[in-house]
């Protein structure tokens, strides 16, 4: 439900407190603070008479199952209720109501997909979205459920979309995702991101472009630590070039902010311009082949003024 904002905004921006929820607490880097950081800074930059306000929304239990296994969900559920345990080998710990959390970010990205598919708005930003590590039947690198790998399958399910481009520009390499469709030719992928020598989850490197039917439409591109705003324009064009040659119906964009300059816990050196420019780019190629439709997912970053600067930039593109 659009709540406030500018309700005939082209940009559709989720916000509310059940989806801050997501989040662990005692100083992990992914904290429930990040959607307040980012919404804080959208405030003084006026976005929020610009962009439709929607509220959160949980996914149903079915919907999630389209990517996880019921065993994984299960699982999740009952650490759930005890808020006791961790549900990989020790990044992501339980919390109490993990669960209503996870299904939460994934429920804002299938809101987003029903109001985009169904043209009440053309593009969507979600700031606590993009969990892709998590695999079809575990957590990982801080991300419960993968709603990304949920958005593509219930595209596919509920809607008959065939091509879709994912791009990730997130420090860390979008395995979860990647894997999970490596071998599915119309799930198109561009992934630059830190080389996996140097940083979680070591993988993604360049000459995995997908598999059996699907090769060559995988495209990595790994940068060296401290890679910054000249390596990104000097790899861009690849990265575009990929995205036109999908021909997508929709575009989902994680915009992980972690690539920006002294985050906590990796080593690139982005500036914001880096993810205002993709976005303006994915933004055009949106127009051109999808009839605008651009769902962006705001993925890691733990510098706080870093996410905030990231993220408004991209929405500002999007408008």
């Amino acid at each position: 439900m659009t709540t406030a904002g500018d309700p005939g905004s082209p940009v559709q921006v989720y916000i509310g407190e059940a989806l801050a929820r997501y989040g662990f607490g005692e100083g992990h880097p992914f904290g429930p603070d990040r959607m307040g950081a980012f919404w804080s800074e959208a405030i003084r930059r006026g976005l929020d008479k610009r962009v439709a306000i929607a509220d959160p929304a949980q996914a149903a239990e079915e919907l999630i199952h389209r990517f996880h296994t019921s065993t994984y969900i299960e699982r999740v559920k009952a650490l759930s209720k005890t808020g006791e345990g961790v549900l990989d080998y020790g990044d992501t710990p339980a919390f109490k109501g993990v669960y209503e959390a996870a299904a939460t970010v994934v429920g804002s990205g299938l809101a987003a997909v029903e109001s985009v598919m169904h043209g009440r708005t053309s593009r969507c930003f979600i700031p606590i979205a993009g969990l892709h590590h998590a695999r079809r039947d575990m957590a990982a690198g801080f991300c419960v459920f993968n709603d990304a790998g949920v958005l593509i399958e219930v595209l596919r399910l509920l809607y008959g979309v065939k091509r879709i481009a994912y791009v990730d520009i997130d420090a860390h390499h979008g395995d979860g995702v990647f894997y999970a469709f490596e071998s599915d030719a119309d799930l198109w992928i561009v992934d630059i991101h830190e080389d996996g020598r140097y940083l979680y989850p070591g993988t993604g490197s360049s000459d995995e472009t997908g598999k059996g039917e699907a090769a060559g439409t995988k495209l990595n591109l790994p940068l060296l630590p401290g890679a910054d705003d000249a390596e990104f324009d000097r790899v861009w064009p690849e990265a575009e070039a990929h995205v036109r040659a999908a021909k997508p119906e929709i575009i989902i964009f994680q915009c992980g902010a972690d690539s920006i300059a002294n985050d906590p816990i990796t080593h690139m050196r982005f500036s914001p311009a880096a993810h205002a420019y993709a976005a303006e780019s994915l933004r055009n190629i949106a127009d051109e082949f999808c009839q605008g439709r651009l769902i962006a997912l705001g993925g890691g970053g733990y510098n706080r003024g870093n996410l905030a600067a990231g993220w408004c930039g991209v929405v500002e593109s999007l408008l």
